[in-house]
């Protein structure tokens, strides 16, 4: 919320309202484990989080679709993203007709966990 009576008009000053302060914490954890896995501005984008948080088991394209409700451009695309850092796993399975499924790699786990927090604190 934007500070009263602090700051110049043409660039106000905010301060945390009281939900803010409660899921402080869960967005502090989050950015320190990005930070030092150095993804910060890989992960921080509209539709990661989102993903991240719905692999909690090996999904196929449509289902995390679904869950995450994102576009199919921009759902491709984070996911290429974060396959490309190393978060998750893409795997393609034979068959007709053949079929993609994600899911979080064993070192993004913890990552999960965090973004798992933060939502509970929404």
């Amino acid at each position: 919320m934007r500070n009263p009576g602090y700051g110049h008009p043409t660039r106000p000053e905010y301060i945390l309202t009281e939900y803010g302060r409660r899921v402080a914490p869960a967005c502090a954890s989050v950015l320190q484990e990005l930070r030092r896995r150095g993804i910060e501005d890989g992960v921080l984008k509209k539709w990661s989080m989102p993903i991240v948080a719905a692999l909690t088991a090996e999904r196929r394209y449509g289902d995390l679709r679904r869950a995450v409700g994102a576009t199919p451009r921009a759902l491709t695309l984070a996911l290429k993203e974060l396959v490309g850092l190393g978060l998750v796993e893409r795997r393609v399975h034979d068959g007709f007709p053949p079929s993609t499924t994600y899911r979080l790699t064993p070192e993004s786990r913890t990552l999960r966990r965090q973004v798992t927090r933060l939502a509970a604190a929404l």
